[in-house]
């Protein structure tokens, strides 16, 4: 079928234009097929009104366009956005969910119509029963993925898509939205908006239909009623702060964190008149003597932590704060919602730097927050004054990492356990870090709350500074990198990688030995991974 062709077919047609179903066009019954040569002299009321009603275009339709429109529409998913926001009736406060949109056995009704153009047939579908609202945000399906996904690698999968998703497209796989800003039709419809009466977008600060998907598959998978997600872990860590500690209030965290998250703990929020208790993951003594001495706002830590791996009894935390009033917050970056489920075991918030496991791919920078919609809409509302949006470009390459999130975790769950046990049995290895091991302080706590212990090992070689740094520069498959979680290995040596600019004993204060190895083992073959870090290790 030629371009010029189709165009004959359609004379007029517009990627978006007011209805017009005033009832001068006539309309063919619900069901009917209608198949014949198109006469391209024929009146335009034949074809039925068909530029103001929804199109399903043909597979081939994209690969028919021009180079340049094909540039100037590249997503045809974001093309059924802008066509689905075609309307007729007064549709009031109800929403219908988008997934009805293209549903067959809907109440809508739906002609079929066969247009010869040139010497191929097309099918163009008409959906002549629209709604008038813009067509952004999907209602609720009132399914729980539960019911037919058993497994957290299917929610992965499918969460926040299969269901139905606010955007109107065929496509398997979520368009990215690139927008600005949301538009209303008319004025009315922006009142029925800021009143709550009807269901949009209104500022790309505020939420694109792209990250929404992503924020409910998020959601899906850690059990939680909402989910925020922000333009970095940090993001997602200092906004959280802000928004639930208040002035002069005080928080509880742990002696082994990121490093960037203690520098904001002692630097930042003395500035609000903050204060923090710092104690020890396991030492629920000083846990349960400060919340008794007072008034704390919020109990903040990871679990695993960075880099030590130290792990903090979950439930036990959730229900010594939960007595005393204070909010419990685990960042679950080294876990992922594959291995640990912080909500569930009692914790009110959890946080990830979805730049990580959940990313899976080290090209993209993002972080969530996941709990009651009732904490994180406090946190979502400061968020939208801060800003610190996430692009929806960014969101796209998050839900696609998480499509694999299980396969990821899968392998490195089981290259990293392989290898500690190597490493803690190799000579030149002084000590290992990693929850799976039974030398692990809290080993048998992982054991309960974890299902699978991350893929990330800590050790120290038996050497000083230069040795180890001979050890990591010898390595072949590693990047030598500032990150984790992602298919390809990466290495670092924290003494130089995160606490240069501190002097060796003020390292040694937050356990930062010159010979401390981090490992985030990725997706290679572990017979390669292990022949490389065994070689390594006989280089020193």
């Amino acid at each position: 079928m030629a371009v010029s062709s189709y165009a004959r077919a359609f004379p007029s047609f517009e990627c978006r234009s007011e209805p017009d179903f005033s009832g001068s066009l006539p309309h063919p019954k619900a069901g009917v097929r209608f198949s014949g040569k198109y006469n391209s002299g024929s009146n335009r009321s034949q074809v039925y009104g068909l530029s103001s009603l929804i199109f399903r275009f043909p597979p081939n339709f994209v690969r028919q366009l021009s180079i340049k429109a094909r540039r100037n529409c590249s997503n045809i998913g974001v093309a059924q956005v802008v066509a689905a926001s075609w309307s007729n009736n007064q549709a009031g406060p109800e929403f219908t969910p988008a997934a009805n949109a293209v549903d067959s056995s809907a109440s809508a009704a739906v002609t079929s119509i066969g247009i010869t153009a040139g010497d191929e047939e097309v099918a163009v579908v008409e959906n002549a029963d629209c709604n008038d609202q813009n067509v952004q945000i999907k209602g609720s399906t009132g399914v729980k993925y539960a019911s037919f996904l058993n497994s957290d690698g299917s929610v992965a999968i499918h969460a926040g898509e299969r269901l139905g998703r606010g955007i109107v497209t065929d496509a398997i796989t979520t368009p990215v939205v690139n927008t600005s800003a949301y538009f209303f039709n008319k004025t009315s419809d922006l009142i029925d908006f800021k009143e709550k009466r009807r269901a949009s977008f209104e500022y790309g600060r505020y939420g694109n239909p792209t990250t929404v998907v992503l924020e409910e598959k998020i959601s899906a998978l850690e059990g939680a009623e909402s989910t925020l997600i922000v333009a970095s872990g940090m993001c997602a860590s200092t906004v959280m702060f802000l928004a639930l500690v208040p002035a002069g209030g005080h928080i509880v965290t742990t002696t082994d964190c990121y490093r960037k998250t203690r520098v904001f703990i002692e630097t930042i929020l003395p500035k609000m008149g903050i204060t923090a208790t710092v104690i020890d993951p396991a030492d629920m003594g000083a846990l349960e003597l400060t919340l008794n001495q007072k008034k704390v706002d919020l109990f903040f830590t990871e679990s695993p932590t960075n880099p030590f791996l130290r792990c903090v009894d979950i439930e036990l935390v959730s229900k010594l704060c939960r007595e005393k009033g204070a909010l419990v917050c685990i960042d679950g970056t080294f876990a992922t919602p594959l291995n640990q489920k912080a909500l569930a075991l009692g914790a009110d918030l959890v946080v990830h730097s979805a730049t990580k496991f959940l990313g899976g791919h080290n090209d993209v920078l993002a972080g969530c927050i996941s709990g009651p919609e009732k904490i994180v809409s406090v946190i979502r509302n400061l968020h939208h004054i801060l800003g610190g949006a996430l692009n929806p470009n960014a969101a796209y390459l998050i839900i696609r990492g998480m499509k694999t999130l299980h396969l990821r975790v899968q392998q490195q769950n089981s290259t990293a356990l392989r290898m500690a046990e190597i490493l803690e049995a190799h000579p030149k290895v002084k000590h290992v870090y990693y929850p799976g091991l039974p030398s692990h302080p809290e080993y048998h706590l992982a054991k309960k709350q974890m299902t699978g212990f991350g893929g990330v090992v800590s050790f120290e070689v038996d050497g000083d500074l230069l040795t180890t740094a001979k050890f990591v520069d010898a390595l072949r498959i590693p990047y030598i990198a500032p990150s984790f979680g992602g298919c390809e290995s990466i290495v670092d040596q924290p003494a130089i990688m995160s606490y240069w600019d501190l002097s060796q004993s003020d390292r040694a204060k937050y356990g930062i030995l010159d010979n401390l190895v981090r490992f985030s083992f990725g997706v290679e073959d572990f017979e390669d991974v292990k022949a490389d870090v065994l070689q390594a290790l006989d280089s020193i």
